[in-house]
């Protein structure tokens, strides 16, 4: 799993029910989609230069055990493809975990694709940045894949 990515919640993100409002899990998980894309090569310099970014054309979310509104969050990301048997793929697969206190709370499964924004089209990942995803995919938690209702 990636380095985590450690945010304090604000009081706008808090329902009516004294809880984090769903909406702001996606809010969330998506800034550590963020922190992934810096990480393997995908920052803004990338986006900037090649007009090429990440796009979630899929996404799962399990909504696990409420957030109270005074909690810190540590979300980390689980590259699960692509491996490194998949070069020249345009296409990656992403486990969140978000916990409070230790304690799983929330996760998000997404499917991104790497979208050429002028072209608006999926195209392969460089070559550097392929291999930096495929370094750290690991194995899909038991959780990944399942549909809503399984």
């Amino acid at each position: 799993m990636s380095a985590p990515l450690v945010q304090r919640l604000r009081p706008e993100w808090i329902d009516y029910n004294g809880h984090l409002s769903e909406a702001y899990y996606v809010l969330i998980f998506g800034f550590a989609t963020d922190t992934l894309m810096d990480r393997v090569g995908l920052d803004a310099a990338y986006r900037e230069r090649t007009g090429c970014s990440l796009y979630t054309v899929e996404a799962h979310v399990r909504y696990l055990h409420e957030v109270p509104a005074d909690a810190e969050v540590e979300v980390r990301t689980r590259v699960v493809g692509p491996g490194p048997d998949r070069p020249g793929t345009k296409k990656t697969w992403l486990c969140h975990e978000m916990r409070v206190g230790g304690v799983l709370a929330a996760t998000e499964e997404i499917l991104a694709l790497h979208v050429d924004q002028e072209r608006g089209r999926a195209v392969p990942f460089p070559e550097e940045v392929a291999a930096n995803l495929a370094g750290l995919a690991e194995p899909a938690p038991d959780y990944a894949g399942r549909a809503v209702g399984q």
